[in-house]
């Protein structure tokens, strides 16, 4: 039997950075781990992105990703939050093609939808979800690990149903 697919997923930060690591078979879904990675705000930027990078490549080699799932940058209110999430994002990225690791991508309504079919899901309901998807006795903590969750399991409806599609042409 072939090993199932490995899916890294990431909710983007510069203080707190969401990972969570789930196996995908096609049917079911592993929960690995999860966890944050945090900055310090009294660091440089140069330095907390160093940290993120050094992290990540940690976890590429303790998890053997053979995808990465990043939430997409959605800009709100807060211009500077979104440009240094956007700064920790082009890190993420890059050290991924750096591994050789695919990248996939979704918007938060993307993340959503596949967890709850509805696109304006509240932060508890997308929670609730995950902890429901991996059969989980209660939602991950930190926020941002519940979140990164989320998006690997988004990666692993995508993937399953790109699968069925092409195995019916």
């Amino acid at each position: 039997m072939s090993r199932p697919q490995r899916i890294l997923g990431i909710d983007p930060g510069l203080a707190s950075l969401g990972w969570g690591v789930v196996d995908s078979n096609g049917r079911t879904l592993s929960c690995i781990d999860y966890g944050c990675i945090k900055t310090s705000t009294t660091d440089s930027l140069s330095k907390r992105l160093l940290t993120i990078h050094e992290n990540l490549q940690a976890l590429y080699q303790q998890f053997e990703p053979t995808v990465l799932a990043i939430e997409k940058l959605f800009f709100g209110k807060n211009a500077k939050t979104a440009m240094l999430v956007g700064e920790a994002r082009g890190v993420i990225i890059l050290s991924a093609a750096k591994s050789e690791i695919p990248i996939q991508e979704y918007t938060p309504a993307e993340i959503k939808i596949a967890l709850t079919g509805y696109g304006n899901a509240t932060k508890e309901q997308v929670q609730e979800m995950v902890k429901h998807s991996l059969k989980l006795d209660k939602i991950p903590r930190p926020n941002h690990a519940a979140d990164a969750l989320g998006v690997a399991i988004t990666a692993s409806v995508s993937n399953n149903l790109l699968m069925a599609h092409v195995s019916k042409l």
